[in-house]
Parts: C-alpha cells; structure tokens; sequence
C-alpha cells in the first residue's frame, strides 16, 4: 500500500488512551474516531457496539481486556491510537503498551477525581518518559466542578499542570504566565518577550515540563474537538534513523491461528520476506479496529503485526532496540488450574503457555511437588475471562482454585554460593557470591571472574542460567529477588565438560548459597487511599493497625477524612466490602501495588507452607563429585571443603593489587571483569589450586588471615572421601549414562538438519542417527532416540537399532514426550539421565522426574567438541602411526 503526499507530510504520532475503568475512556475513543471521520456512527459500551471492543468478552461486560489500534488523521496529524485496558485485571496489559507511545492522553473522571488506579498510570507514565495530555471527563455530571478537580490534579498529580480548554486560553496572559511557571526555559521567553511560542510549548510537553489538561463530556462530545486540536498542535513527531529498530509490545493469535507479533517500528524500513532473528517476515498488517491492511513495507513510526516470527516475545527489542524495562506491574495472586478429567498436565500445560506468551505476566507453571499447574493472575475478574477464553480456544472447561498470595524471598546477608558437578565423564564448578539488593531492585548480575581461570564463554553460559529459570528460596520454595548474583571462580575440564554441567553447578551453588545464610520472606504490600466519614475514622484507624498496616496523618476535607498508608496485600485485599458496610456506603477504598516488603507473619506463613528445601530434588543444594569411577552425592553443608577451587568473602583492606604470588588471583580490576559486568563489585577474590608449593604457601596465607585452620583442612582428599564414605556418605553408583534425544525436536532446531529436512525427513533422521553414532561412541553412554509416530493410524510402537543407537518409533496416539517423559522416570532412579529438547515444557517435566535437560543449543555444542577431539585423537593416532612406521618404534597407545 503507498502513502499519497499528504500522508508522507503528516507527522506521525503513536497515542494511547488511558484510565481508571470506568472514567470514559472507550467513550473517548469513540467520539475521537468519530470526529475524524474514522468511522461513521458512534458506538457505545453500553450497547454493546464499541468500536474498539472487537471481542464478545468486552461487548459483554463493557470493559476493554485487549490494548486495540485504530488509525485516524486529523488537519495535519496522523494518529494511531492505541485504547488499553483500565480495569486494573488486565493493567499489564496496558504497561506493555506504554513503551510504544509517542504520547499518552490519561482520561479522568470529573465525578471521582484521581482514583487508585489514576496514581499508579502517573506513576507508570514518568517511568516510561511519555508525554500526557489530560482530558477531563463526565463534566456533564453533577459534582464536578473544574477548578476543584484541577486542584486535586495539581496536588495528587503534578502541579504543573495546566488548563487548556479554549475559555481558559481566552485570557492569554493569565494563561501563558501559569504556563510559563512550570519551566525555566517558558519562563524565560515569557520574561523576555511576553509570549510563549507553539515550538516552545510542544517541546516542554514532549519533555514531560507541562502537562495539558482539556475538560469536557465524551458521551455529549462536548471538548472532543478541542482536545482534536491541542493534540494536532502540541505534539511533535519523533525523529528516526535509517537503521531498522522496533520494539514487540504484543503476542496474540488471529481467528485462524497465526500468531502476531505486535510492535513499533523506531528505525528503518521493514519489507515482507525480511529476516529478523533468523525468520521471515511473511505478512505485514496494519490493523484498525478488527480489520487490517496487508501492506508490502512499513516505515519508523508505524505501528503494525507481522506473521512468520515464531520466537518473539513481548518486550522484546529488535534491530538496535534493546529489552524494555522491566514490568512494575506484576500479579500478586496464585490459583492453581483445575483440569477436566479428559485433559492430561501436558496437553495442558501446553496450550496454556500459549496464553503466557501472551499474557508473560501469567506466569503458567508445573508445581511439581503438588504436582498441578498454578497461574499468577490479578483478580477475580481476570479468573473469569481466563476461564471462558480456555474454553472458547481450547475446547477445555477448566475451574480455578481460591487464590494465594504469591511471596518471594530475599537475603540479609551476603554468603558465597558453591556448586559441583561431576558425575562420571561431566565435570563443572561454580563459586557464586550472593548479596542483598535494594528492595524493587529484582536479581542483578555480575562477574568478577578472571577470563584466564575461567573462559568467558562458560561465564556468559553461567548468566544464562542465572535467567534462564525461577531460582526458589529455600523459606517457601518462592521466587527469589532483590539480590545480586556475581560469578566470583569456577573451573572446567577440557575434556569432560559440557554445557549443561554448568547447568546443573550454577543451580546447586545458588541454592546451598540461599540454605547457608538467613533469607527473609517478602509479601505483596498495598499503597491505600481510604475516604470517609469523620465519624468512621476511628474504626477504620484500628482496623489498619490490626492488618500490621501503617498510615499518615488523617487529612480533613469538608465531611470527609482521608486516610493513606501501606498494609500487606494479604490484609487488606477483601476490606474494599467491609468499607462499604460499615460507612454504609459512604467510604471508598482505593489500592495500588506498592511493591513487596519482609512478611508481617513470616512464621506463621512459612509453617503453613511446609517447604523442606532438601526435599526438593529438582532445586537440591548438595552437590556431586566423582570418586573411584562412581559419583556421589555431598551434602550441601559438607560440599565447601571438598571444591576443587577455593575461594573467599571480601575483606577491610583488600586491594587493587591482591598478591598473585600468595595464590591469590586479582579480580577486583576492570580487565578481569567478565563480558557481562553490570556495575562494579570490587574486593572478592578467588584463587585455584595448583601445585603442592602453590597449595601450601596458600594455607600460609589463610593461616595469617583468619588464624590457624581446622585439622580437617589438611586431610588429603582420598581420606575425607573414605571417612565420608565410612560414616555418612553412601556412593550413588553411575552405572550408566543416557541420554534421551528427541528426534524431530532435535533436527528442526538445527539449522544443517532443518534444511535437509526440507527436502527428504528421512535423510535427516539418517544424518541425526549418525551423528549421534559418533557422539554415543566418543562419550560411552547409551543414546536413544525418539521418534514421534502418533499420527501413524494404526502405528505401533517399535524399536530399531543403528549404529548402536537406540532407535524408538512411538505408537499411534504417543508423543515422543510421552515416551521420554515415562523413560526418564523410570531410569533417572538408577542412572545418570539426561534429555536433549528444546522444548520448554518437556523440560519442566523431566527435571522433575529426576533428569537432567539439555537444550538443542547446548547439545549442538557438546556434539562439535566431541568432534573436534575425536578428529584430534585421529590426526594423533595417525602422526603416531607415521612416526612409527618411519622409525620402526612402538609408540604407546593414547
């Protein structure tokens, strides 16, 4: 599709309307859509026709659940406007869209003035740095009187705030002087000429200096046009360069099926059949309302859904973007999902993690010790969307249970986190130092490990297992935050080591990290605004202190008092009710997320959940080392003295030139920081053992800094291994290793593998086949692969052998996952499993069960370094044989 000269002229702006439900905000839409000509007769939420309200859940309720587009010009402004969700259910929803706005109009209710949910979009809006015009609205009710509600703007909001309204600009030196006031370079201009030029105006609006606030009545459209005519002239259009930049703000699925990836182009020009991240662009859709446009091309600044990207997710930046922020807005609620009998967990679990992509907030996940599948949702309101939109999509008439409050845990202290693992023919270790962080800060990252000790491609390996999952605290089993984890030594074997053993380090030295030092349980906490009568002020006083809730000084307003503060979510979730009765409807209680706080009942919580952190296997603490051919099992508390890297706690006075001669290795300067640093986290330092002269002129080093060791210190490793052995520690002897390949999953990830695909299936099974053949006998473990054949009618299970690799063919109506989900149960009590998949959910499967996951990627990887040393061995052995051969002398076998 080609823009005329007209369209070319126009400046671009991305809009979005928002609001606290029920402000008017759709109303809005509607009336702006309708001035301009977008369409031609007016909708209305209560009748069910709203433009913007393309699904049958919106119709009927009268609420907006999905962020839509519509495209509309107005005089020398093409807008595309953006209408998000305003009950605070679906408010993820509506910050996801937030970082795609060029400006935002935040529409408020002349009736009810700033509402809870009013504070937390302001809020919202100065952390993603968009510019916001005010519209005022239900001016028509009575009540509302302009110059309190723009008081209560000023002081609840932002006192630079300013009337817009054409009566208010009537009186232009008034006017200019107020606008004037909110920024020194305005008011240097009026100073100086008396006039405050348009240029000068958009671009303290643009820079967040003066907020523009217009009044009036959607339903009546009585200020729509003005409002028209504030946004044509106080907004600029943004400046983008030629290189391609967008940012992903949405993931959905049209009615046949294909998934969208929603987003804003901020650079460049994107064309159909262009690749991003390894796939093609097959359609590009420029939607309004529920309709679309295919069009060829689409420049900066539009805003449009692409079909093709199979990997995208929301959030993501494209092209020179990076990630956006991350999400202030979380849920604080889990409720487990109650399957119908004739769905199992896998299909499930399935299906739902379509909506997480979705919905990320959702948080879809298997609890395996309760053995169900649990979703973090907001409210009520979102159970009962949720529930009708599984059955519409799916076909599965789910129920959800009552729902919990989500904790999280943190630490008090800082503790170095040490994880082994090292099962015959796998080797890794990791030292991780954990420290508390700021609260809201989420997990942050960091190394301070020298590159020459440990390459940088484990380090960056280990980040990606510090992200890659939820690491669980050890008080509740609840998602760990505000900490920071910094890689501080580790070790592989040049050999031995593989990808996932970094893995499966990285998660023990978290978790014994977390069981040796004090965690404090953390809970979801309000910011509440209650209004009402004086004579209830008492009551409601008493009630906060009985919730461990806190408040400010009452505040006196005419009949009224009101009360603000913070109490926990747990508390004051259901007091929105009791409120209402006891002021007889009266009082009105507003509630916004204010982040999460240490538990008010920690003890009462944490012996209600009844988590054993040693019990739970797919997050263990202890560690595995290899002895006499066998690995075995080390406590976690015991593990620290038999690591084959020492390392230690940052001390007063360590400095920028740690000793290197005293076995110690300087990694407190910017050259040993590693490829991912954020930040600096100088003084922790870490060294390795080498020779016998290293070993012991390090013991002389630790006896003059913390005093003469422990006898146990100086035991050689064989006699803690036999005294272990003797007294606490039984050996889990492995037998054997397998490894469980997930055939198709396997060669479509694979690129070589996906082509050859392409043009015959069964050649690529062949190739897999043989390159497993090499790795099975390079590595001397059993190696089976799996085949789906369900969709075989009349299939049968059955079993081939090539090249010594287990070959399995699943029955009609078995996955592949079925069959390996039931293997690796069955042999992970006895052997060393491990399971090759990129498939997500299989993974949180098999962990449980007792296997060890490893991704496409990572075996792609262990499978070339197997090559590559079995094409050294080969050139060895032949330079041996030459040598031999040339020289007539026995050369011993490698």
């Amino acid at each position: 599709m080609k823009m005329n000269e007209t369209e070319r002229q126009m400046k671009k702006i991305t809009m979005g309307i928002l609001a606290h439900v029920d402000a008017g905000k759709t109303t809005l839409s509607e009336g702006l859509l309708y001035k301009t000509g977008a369409i031609r007769q007016l909708g209305r939420v209560d009748h069910g026709n709203a433009f913007l309200d393309t699904d049958a859940q919106e119709r009927a309720r009268g609420i907006t659940i999905f962020s839509k587009q519509a495209l509309l010009t107005y005089q020398n402004t093409s807008f595309m406007l953006l209408d998000t969700p305003g009950h605070v259910d679906f408010s993820a929803e509506m910050e996801r869209t937030l970082q795609v706005l060029d400006y935002a109009v935040l529409v408020i209710s002349g009736k009810d003035g700033v509402q809870g949910h009013t504070a937390t979009l302001w809020k919202l809006l100065a952390k993603y740095d968009v510019p916001v015009f005010i519209f005022v609205n239900k001016m028509d009710l009575e009540g509302a009187d302009r110059g309190q509600i723009l008081d209560e703007l000023r002081r609840r909001l932002d006192q630079r705030l300013v009337d817009f309204s054409a009566d208010s600009r009537a009186g232009i030196d008034e006017w200019m002087e107020t606008a004037a006031m909110c920024d020194e370079v305005l008011l240097d201009e009026f100073l100086e000429s008396g006039q405050l030029s348009s240029d000068s105006l958009r671009g303290a609006i643009m820079q967040r200096a003066l907020f523009p606030c217009f009044f009036g009545s959607a339903l009546k459209m009585e200020g729509v046009d003005q409002l028209l005519d504030g946004l044509d002239e106080f907004t600029c259009a943004s400046s983008y360069g030629d290189v391609f930049g967008a940012r992903v703000y949405k993931i959905t699925r049209d009615d046949k099926g294909n998934r969208l990836t929603h987003m804003k182009l901020t650079g460049g020009v994107l064309k159909t059949k262009d690749e991003i991240v390894t796939e093609k662009i097959e359609q590009i859709r420029l939607y309004s309302g529920a309709k679309f446009t295919a069009v060829d091309s689409a420049a900066a600044g539009d805003v449009i859904a692409v079909t093709g990207l199979k990997d995208t997710y929301a959030g993501q930046g494209l092209g020179i973007e990076a990630d956006a922020l991350t999400p202030t807005l979380e849920s604080v609620l889990t409720y487990q999902v109650i399957l119908p009998a004739n769905v199992d967990n896998h299909t499930a679990l399935t299906r739902l993690k379509q909506l997480e992509e979705e919905d990320p907030q959702l948080r879809v996940i298997w609890n395996e010790q309760l053995q169900e599948i649990q979703m973090q949702l907001m409210g009520e309101v979102q159970t009962e969307i949720l529930k009708n939109m599984i059955f519409d999509r799916f076909g599965m008439d789910v129920e959800f249970g009552q729902g919990n409050i989500t904790y999280k845990e943190t630490i008090k202290s800082a503790v170095i986190g040490r994880g082994h693992f090292e099962p015959l023919r796998h080797f890794a270790e990791v030292h991780i130092l954990l420290e508390p962080g700021e609260t809201g800060s989420g997990l942050t990252y960091d190394s301070v490990c020298n590159g020459d000790e440990l390459p940088l491609h484990w380090q960056k390996l280990i980040h990606t297992h510090f992200t890659e999952k939820e690491h669980l605290g050890v008080l509740t089993g609840s998602p760990i935050t505000d900490m920071k984890l910094t890689i501080l030594a580790g070790k592989s074997h040049l050999k031995h080591t593989v990808p996932g053993d970094f893995r499966q380090a990285t998660y023990r030295a978290i978790r014994q990290g977390l069981m040796k030092t004090e965690s404090v349980l953390l809970e979801p906490w309000y910011e509440f605004r209650l209004e009402i009568p004086s004579e209830c002020v008492g009551r409601a006083m008493s009630d906060i202190q009985k919730m461990s809730g806190s408040f400010d000084d009452p505040q006196p307003l005419g009949d009224v008092t009101i009360l603000t503060g913070k109490a926990p979510v747990s508390e004051m979730k259901d007091y929105a009710l009791e409120v209402v009765s006891y002021t007889k409807g009266h009082g009105m209680l507003t509630c916004a997320l204010a982040g999460y706080e240490p538990c008010h009942d920690q003890e009462r919580v944490i012996e209600a959940y009844g988590y054993d952190p040693e019990a739970d296997l797919e997050n263990t603490p202890d560690s595995v080392f290899c002895s006499h051919g066998a690995g075995h099992t080390v406590k976690w508390d015991e593990a620290d003295e038999m690591m084959h890297v020492v390392s230690r706690m940052p001390e007063d006075g360590d400095g920028e030139n740690f000793d290197r001669r005293a076995g110690g290795t300087e990694i407190s300067g910017g050259a040993a920081k590693g490829a991912f640093a954020r930040g600096a986290s100088g003084g922790v330092h870490a060294s390795y053992r080498g020779t016998k002269e290293e070993d012991a002129e390090l013991d002389r080093i630790f006896e003059m800094t913390y005093g003469k060791p422990k006898e146990r210190r100086h035991i050689p490793k064989r006699e803690i291994l036999s005294e272990r052995e003797k007294v606490k520690i039984m050996p889990t002897e492995v037998k054997e290793e397998f490894l469980l390949v997930d055939g198709y999953n396997i060669i479509f990830a694979w690129d070589q593998l996906k082509e050859l695909a392409k043009v015959s299936i069964d050649g690529a099974r062949e190739a897999l086949i043989e390159i497993l053949a090499n790795y099975q006998g390079y590595k001397k473990c059993r190696v089976i692969v799996v085949f789906d054949a369900y969709r075989v009618k009349g299939g049968e299970r059955h079993f081939e052998k090539h090249e010594n690799v287990d070959v399995v063919y699943t029955a009609e109506a078995e996955t592949a996952d079925m069959y390996i989900e039931k293997t690796a149960h069955e042999k992970a009590k006895d052997y060393l499993v491990r399971v090759a998949t990129s498939d997500r959910l299989e993974q949180m499967i098999i962990v449980g069960s007792g296997a060890f996951k490893v991704s496409a990627d990572e075996f792609k990887l262990e499978v070339e370094q197997a090559d590559m040393e079995i094409s050294r061995m080969i050139e060895e052995l032949n330079r041996r044989n030459k040598l031999e051969n040339r020289r007539g002398i026995e050369i011993p076998e490698l």
